[in-house]
């Protein structure tokens, strides 16, 4: 199967977007702000992505603007510097089999930001690969942190790590990190014996968030029929941010977040850092139940198990 790329899409009020597809699943890129990917989703489906319709078409200004879709932060969250705004055109290139795309330095933090986008063409499998460079002279040190606005209606799904009996090890598996606007009792959050569940709900307005040290490798959104699974890295050598938080997941009123973030790193001068995401989309054969962790047993995690058998 070929891929192929479209110059000059028209998407959002954005003229110059760029059209990744192979048949089977397609991606739309901004180059009028960025870097950003704004839409994914299965061949004449619905956009999994959210996008914002306060922006869409929004281009300049130095407000910090939230546009959706995937974009690339760098970690801690600190205001001012994090909310640099990508409110101007980047550069790209393609050759024939990676899309890349590369930011301008930002002229208050001295970083500048690519992602270099590799669709599979027989598999619907996308790969993202993320990366910060150091301009300034001095050492920094940052986590790429790699950020997708989903649509609304739709629910994330991060897995516990296994159980083992108490008798038998002793020690604690992992850290949830809670936000000081984490409300444990919100009917949003499912906490599973299993799995943690976060469901976007355009009715509740509130912000929620956790993070967790996923050993397991995924992190899952689900949307109708729609499965989005993304890769997690894990580094047990490595320090993460947000107290040892390498995902997270975070909703408002309008959107739902699944992010991941690469350890911190110090950067000299003139250096960069990676951060890979693998991206799978697939379809749920039959009804997902929310309340009922057998429904990710039979439905979601086959798909997780062959998206890692896959990858490894």
């Amino acid at each position: 199967m070929i891929i192929m790329i479209q110059e000059k899409v028209n998407f959002g009020g954005w003229p110059n977007c760029l059209r990744l597809a192979n048949g089977k699943i397609e991606l739309i890129i901004t180059t009028d702000v960025g870097p950003r990917i704004i839409k994914l989703g299965f061949t004449g489906g619905r956009n999994l992505m959210f996008v914002s319709p306060e922006d869409q078409g929004r281009t300049g200004g130095d407000q910090w603007r939230i546009y959706g879709g995937h974009r690339l932060w760098h970690a801690p969250e600190v205001m001012p510097r994090t909310y640099f705004p990508d409110n101007f055109p980047v550069k790209y290139s393609w050759d024939g089999k990676m899309l890349k795309l590369m930011q301008d330095k930002e002229n208050t933090t001295g970083i500048s930001k690519e992602i270099e986008i590799t669709m599979d063409p027989g598999r619907d499998q996308i790969r993202i690969l993320h990366r910060l460079v150091n301009h300034n002279l001095w050492d920094i040190e940052i986590s790429a942190w790699a950020i997708t606005a989903l649509a609304p209606g739709g629910k994330a799904v991060l897995p516990h790590e296994p159980y083992i009996d108490p008798a038998l090890h002793l020690l604690p598996s992992r850290p949830v990190v809670l936000w000081h606007y984490t409300e444990m009792k919100d009917p949003r959050w499912i906490w599973g014996n299993r799995y943690i569940q976060l469901l976007q709900d355009p009715v509740r307005r509130s912000e929620q968030k956790i993070g967790i040290l996923n050993k397991q490798g995924w992190a899952a959104f689900i949307l109708g029929e729609d499965v989005f699974i993304k890769s997690v890295s894990f580094d047990p050598e490595a320090q993460y941010p947000d107290y040892g938080s390498n995902n997270e997941i975070y909703t408002n009123g309008d959107l739902l977040e699944v992010e991941t973030l690469g350890p911190v790193k110090k950067l000299a001068p003139g250096k960069s850092l990676k951060h890979t995401e693998k991206w799978k989309l697939a379809k749920l054969t039959s009804e997902f139940k929310d309340n009922e962790e057998s429904s990710i047993d039979s439905l979601l995690m086959p798909l997780v198990h062959s998206f890692l058998d896959k990858d490894s």
